[in-house]
């Protein structure tokens, strides 16, 4: 694992900030807020077509790996096995998933029915308006100066829980 060395430069779009001056407020409570506010906007969409944005995560990675061993498709997504069979259980009700013989008679493999796929199909056109709504609300520059944040954000994070042992999901 790289080591990475935190910015000390602004990062593009987001108003330069003193080192003395700390945060108010708690980080915690601020991601948690801004992530239940946009989590809102992409579960109004999936509930149009009937998906919840799990079911939708899930039914892509099945679309995309498929047919996948269960084993495999949990470590994928970093599931635990119990809860990814949990999470199978509706798409495979509804019909979007099915479970089928794998190449020996004890193995089993994943993968996207039809209906499933087409399911996909019509969900990726409602993420994608509910992403171009929050491009459209927060503006072009402020989206793309959050993901490299984020992503700025993570490899820092990776980097100290590597360095500690603490990795927790």
């Amino acid at each position: 694992m790289q080591h990475v060395t935190p910015v000390t430069e602004p990062v593009p779009g987001l108003a330069a900030t003193t080192p003395s001056v700390k945060p108010k407020g708690c980080t915690n409570l601020q991601l948690r807020q801004l992530t239940r506010r946009v989590s809102q906007r992409y579960d109004a969409e999936m509930a149009q077509i009937g998906l919840k944005t799990t079911q939708y995560s899930l039914l892509s990675y099945v679309v995309k790996l498929g047919p996948i061993r269960p084993a495999d498709l949990a470590q994928a997504m970093e599931l635990e096995p119990s809860t990814l069979t949990r999470n199978l259980k509706p798409l495979m009700d509804a019909g979007w998933v099915e479970m089928t013989a794998g190449v020996d008679g004890r193995s089993r493999l994943v993968c996207a029915t039809a209906a499933g796929r087409e399911k996909r199909s019509q969900a990726q056109r409602h993420w994608k308006c509910a992403q171009e709504h929050l491009n459209q609300t927060l503006g072009l520059e402020r989206v793309q100066a959050l993901h490299a944040l984020i992503q700025e954000s993570l490899a820092l994070l990776a980097s100290t829980e590597s360095d500690t042992g603490a990795e927790h999901d």
